[in-house]
């Protein structure tokens, strides 16, 4: 599933095609969504927002389109009306004037009043974007000792939309790793210390991923593994899909194991239990 960097870059390609634009086709693949169409067709879109991984397409005169790709969904923005040949379902077609946004294969798509959004189920228990620019690592470090989350695991905290919308499976694994926690602790058992470096983790990791297109290595480290010939998946993540392969910081091996449902990738080494 595409986590908090993918739909933001889904959005910001989004924002470059049809923010302040007109919509001149609106249409749904769903029958129960199709009488919207005239009501979207003909107005601006206005901006273009994430909350996690969910998008919401906001239209000028009040209206806002919900979409959530969940496991296969994908917009593609193309030049033109013609669309391309695909396999997959159209979901949501937006077209302009010159370009056409399209979204193919999520199933979780409504239109809301963009005044009663905070009552949409999903909406109403996220929290903060991991990705919103204004998100501070004091911020999560407070979220961290908040009580109904500070006597659970790291692990299944960070898999919790409601601590923070946009993170995911290979981001967990990313950004503990990254600030050498192990996944069993809970932040009630970390120090100040350890909680400041995690809340820094969380950012450095989400926005290196957003910018790189998916890469969580430092520059020079993966730079460095480019220039050995690895292939992209080799050299994308510093554990996550790595299980018994070396750690690049300790040589120690990789582990893989199943928490909260979901398999998980941590360094025995850099990332031992307090």
């Amino acid at each position: 599933m595409p986590e908090g960097p993918e739909i933001r870059r889904a959005a910001d390609a989004l924002a470059r095609a049809l923010e302040g634009r007109r919509i001149e086709t609106v249409r749904f693949g769903k029958a129960k969504l199709s009488r919207y169409a005239r009501s979207l067709s003909g107005y601006r879109v206005q901006q273009i927002e994430t909350r996690g991984k969910a998008m919401l397409t906001h239209f000028e005169h009040g209206l806002t389109i919900y979409s959530h790709n969940q496991l296969y969904g994908i917009w593609k923005i193309i030049k033109g009306h013609t669309l391309p040949e695909s396999g997959r379902s159209v979901r949501l077609l937006l077209q302009t004037e010159s370009h056409s946004a399209i979204l193919y294969s999520a199933s979780d798509i409504s239109v809301w009043p963009t005044e009663a959004l905070t009552e949409h189920p999903f909406l109403a228990k996220v929290g903060p974007d991991i990705m919103a620019p204004e998100l501070h690592w004091r911020d999560i470090a407070a979220r961290l000792n908040e009580k109904r989350f500070v006597k659970r695991s790291v692990a299944t905290l960070y898999l919790d939309q409601a601590f923070l919308a946009g993170n995911g499976n290979y981001l967990r694994s990313e950004i503990l790793h990254d600030a050498r926690i192990n996944p069993r602790a809970r932040p009630a058992d970390l120090s100040r210390a350890d909680i400041g470096r995690l809340a820094r983790s969380t950012l450095t990791i989400s926005r290196r991923s957003y910018d790189t297109g998916g890469i969580t290595l430092t520059p020079r480290l993966a730079g460095a593994l480019k220039k050995q010939g690895l292939k992209r998946s080799f050299r994308r993540f510093y554990v996550f899909g790595r299980a018994d392969r070396p750690c690049f910081h300790c040589g120690e091996v990789i582990k893989r194991e199943e928490i909260a449902g979901r398999r998980l990738y941590h360094c025995l080494q850099c990332q031992q239990a307090a």
